[in-house]
């Protein structure tokens, strides 16, 4: 005669169910928090990170500049040979303020610069980002590329309110851009005071760091 086994099944208890609950809980109150801190250091990182390569491309490109004996073209202009490019550099003046130095990159069009006559845009801003860093993280001109177009890591913005020996580049990581209800990224308005970034003056070279955590 055979003995039928039978398996008894049980769930979990209320008082289990409640200390699971509240293990969670306890995670979630000590581990998220970190985790975005984590993720902030991380975007500052990356900010710092940037604006040191892009410091140290501004220094090499003027060393090699001087170490070609201050090349120039036909009109004058500095220029010098960057990795296999041409980039144009700034024209020393000291009747501007501030000064402007000479052999600071300006982008790769003679047209445009900080001198007299002269004037950057966005797009020159953008020209100095591509021709100084390797393999550099795809920058866009505005936000309606960034939202139509997750590869774009960076937003550059010409300061509307330089000009001149004042001229500054701005350089955002996109993630730290404010959002929208819907999600989209905005534009920031005050430029040294939204998200992480770093700005670029060829007057004198000075590369400064901005950290916003929104």
């Amino acid at each position: 005669m055979m003995k039928r086994i039978t398996h008894k099944q049980s769930g979990f208890t209320l008082i289990e169910l409640v200390v699971v609950v509240v293990i969670l809980g306890f995670l979630a109150v000590t581990a998220i928090p970190k985790f975005i801190d984590l993720t902030e250091q991380a975007k500052q990182a990356n900010i710092e990170g940037m604006a040191g390569g892009f410091a140290t491309g501004v220094s090499l490109a003027r060393s090699q500049w001087e170490a070609e004996a201050r090349p120039k073209d036909t009109n004058d202009v500095h220029l010098v040979n960057y990795d296999g490019t041409t980039v144009y550099l700034t024209t020393e003046d000291s009747t501007t303020s501030p000064t402007i130095s000479p052999g600071y990159i300006v982008g790769t069009d003679a047209t445009k610069g900080i001198n007299t006559g002269l004037s950057m845009d966005t797009d020159a801003c953008i020209s100095v980002w591509d021709n100084l860093l390797q393999q550099p993280p795809l920058i866009a001109s505005d936000v309606a590329q960034i939202n139509a177009d997750d590869s774009f890591r960076y937003l550059a913005t010409k300061d509307p309110d330089t000009s001149g020996a004042t001229t500054l580049c701005h350089y955002h990581l996109k993630e730290t851009l404010a959002r929208n209800s819907a999600g989209a990224y905005l534009a920031p308005t005050v430029l040294a005071q939204e998200g992480n970034s770093f700005s670029y003056q060829p007057a004198n070279s000075s590369v400064i760091i901005y950290i916003n955590n929104n």
